[in-house]
């Protein structure tokens, strides 16, 4: 049996560790770890200005859009030579951001505002992803169909920052009974029956559990044999991928300033690229070093620009200031199971802008480019067993 979806959601699926493993023969960065200048320095070739970007995970769909503009020229054509360093989870971005080891960096906003209160110096330049893509999955036959099913439960989290909108929906439905258990970030627990409700990403751990044979049908999983928990229909959603840097820079540096209005809009034409070449796209991650099947590179590029089109922010980037206020909110309100917070006060105004942006959008929308992609329909994905 395989699986396929489009749009909405049916239920839910996990793959395991295997693929979490085999993401992790990724490329890694450069032995040089000097951040280019920004503008004030220049590449072997004399031309182009050297840029090191630092993702927060392994060469996957998740990021296909900067490795779209890289592929596909969109970074050259603005003087940039890029350098894409993924993570495997032994970096936080936002600190080799704030430390000047790389020019930018990929993070969630809720992760970025703790390490800011701890004070890393940095701004959210362009909110990539308008929607959030965590889920709490259970059995379809488990009776946990709502936040409030989860008392008494026994809740799957993989930490790191990971938590928070979990934490929210709890806070908010006041559900005090449960159990959270530290999650490997695969669902092998889940399907081993050892956690109730297990964390998943919509491109990534949904896609492994219907990737994975049903032992009592022998089939794939369906979406039916899962409940969902979508943190965007409980009202706790917070804001993940964006573009961070370095405000200092931004301040007191006019070529770096400049090279980050380059550096979004060739981004952001790496993900309009995507999103009307999904395939290609998927081909491209996989080709730059992701080892994810086929299959489910193409279900994560599908449902990555879910999370982006179409943008209701004003295009592709722009930071909706309701959207971050609420994220700051939970930030601020919600608990863990140890009573802490996320941070205690309202960020500095140099949190984030949507000055350099704009002007990447301007520029792109006079080009003729689609930053809004009103039309965006998803494309239908078959995943294949393993995602193969």
């Amino acid at each position: 049996m395989r699986n396929s979806r489009s749009r909405a959601w049916a239920g839910a699926g996990a793959l395991g560790l295997a693929a979490a493993l085999a993401l992790t023969a990724c490329s890694s960065g450069s032995d040089d770890d000097t951040a280019g200048s920004g503008g004030d320095e220049t590449s072997a070739s004399g031309e182009l200005t050297p840029v090191k970007l630092q993702l927060q995970w392994l060469t996957q769909a998740q990021f296909s859009g900067y490795y779209a503009a890289l592929d596909q020229g969109y970074y050259e054509d603005e003087g940039l030579d890029v350098e894409i360093i993924p993570s495997g989870g032994d970096i936080v971005p936002q600190d080799a951001l704030a430390n000047g080891e790389v020019d930018y960096a990929i993070a969630w906003v809720p992760k970025v505002l703790g390490s800011i209160e701890q004070g890393a110096d940095i701004t959210d330049v362009a909110q990539i992803f308008e929607r959030s893509a965590t889920l709490q999955v259970s059995f379809a036959d488990a009776g946990i169909d709502s936040v409030a099913d989860l008392e008494g439960k026994t809740i799957g989290s993989w930490g790191y920052g990971n938590e928070w909108e979990l934490f929210a929906g709890l806070n908010k439905a006041g559900v005090t009974d449960f159990e959270i258990v530290q999650q490997a970030f695969d669902m092998n627990a889940f399907l081993a029956g050892d956690i109730d409700a297990a964390q998943a990403m919509t491109y990534n751990e949904y896609a492994q559990l219907l990737e994975t044979e049903n032992p009592e049908t022998g089939e794939l999983y369906t979406p039916e044999d899962f409940s969902v928990i979508d943190w965007n229909d409980e009202g706790t959603a917070m804001l993940q991928d964006a573009i961070w840097a370095d405000a200092g820079r931004l301040a007191d540096d006019p070529d770096y300033a400049e090279t980050t209005v380059k550096f979004i809009k060739a981004s952001l034409k790496g993900w309009v690229f995507a999103r009307d070449n999904a395939q290609e796209a998927a081909d491209i991650v996989t080709a730059a070093g992701s080892t994810l099947g086929t299959s489910h590179q193409l279900w994560m590029t599908n449902e990555v620009n879910e999370l982006i089109w179409p943008s209701t922010s004003g295009g592709i980037g722009m930071i909706d200031a309701d959207a971050w206020d609420a994220t700051v909110e939970m930030a601020k309100q919600t608990s863990n199971e140890t009573g802490a917070t996320i941070i205690t006060a309202d960020p500095p105004e140099t949190a984030w802008s949507n000055e350099y942006v704009q002007q990447a959008l301007d520029e792109l929308t006079a080009e003729g480019v689609d930053v809004e992609g009103a039309d965006f329909e998803p494309i239908e994905v078959e995943l294949q067993p393993g995602g193969n």
